[in-house]
């Protein structure tokens, strides 16, 4: 009798953020951002670099930052960079206090920790909705994008749009019932179509 072994990646990978290596890819994003302070809305764009700044057996660890910023809006707004931890079927949001700390802890751990449902940020199938207080949030898989969107009732929000093969494509984040926010998209290019 024959066995036949096929290759199988021992590493995790999914498919709405991953990386072949720790290189940062840099992409485009334009939108708009509003607030009491502007009137109307303001053309904002800016550059959006993800870097997988650490993998494990069981996933990675990305790091998603908001450069070169621009907009004419009087007070410039600032988007701090955002930690991800990635299964094979998760982007959970790495929310320490100290996120640099915190990865060096979970890089070197042998298993997936478990994670609380409101820090899932993204998931590879089905859908997931869940409440906690004022805050409703959906996040569901329509085509090969997953969208995840929470809101609180008095008109806060967060939208994150993944694209399977592409990464990170819509990013918007608001405050009261348009006081405050933003939406970038990413700019679509022959090279990430």
């Amino acid at each position: 009798m024959m066995a036949i072994l096929l290759p199988v990646s021992v590493f995790a990978t999914n498919p709405f953020l991953d990386a072949k290596d720790n290189k940062p890819v840099s992409a485009k994003f334009r939108g708009t951002e509003w607030g009491d302070e502007i009137e109307g809305e303001y053309p904002f764009t800016g550059q959006v670099v993800t870097t997988r700044i650490a993998k494990m057996p069981w996933g990675a660890i990305f790091k998603i930052e908001f450069t070169n910023l621009k907009s004419r809006a009087p007070k410039k707004r600032e988007i701090r960079p955002d930690y991800f931890i990635v299964t094979d079927d998760r982007i959970i949001l790495l929310n320490e206090e100290d996120n640099d700390a915190a990865v060096k802890k979970i890089s070197a751990i042998d298993t997936a920790p478990t994670f609380e449902e409101g820090d899932v940020r993204g998931i590879t199938s089905g859908k997931l909705n869940y409440e906690d207080g004022p805050w409703t949030t959906t996040i569901e898989i329509k085509g090969d994008e997953c969208t995840y969107l929470a809101s609180h009732n008095s008109g806060h929000f967060t939208k994150m749009v993944w694209k399977k093969g592409v990464g990170l494509v819509e990013y918007a984040g608001g405050y009261g019932a348009h006081a405050d926010g933003y939406r970038l998209k990413r700019e679509v290019t022959a090279q990430n179509r």
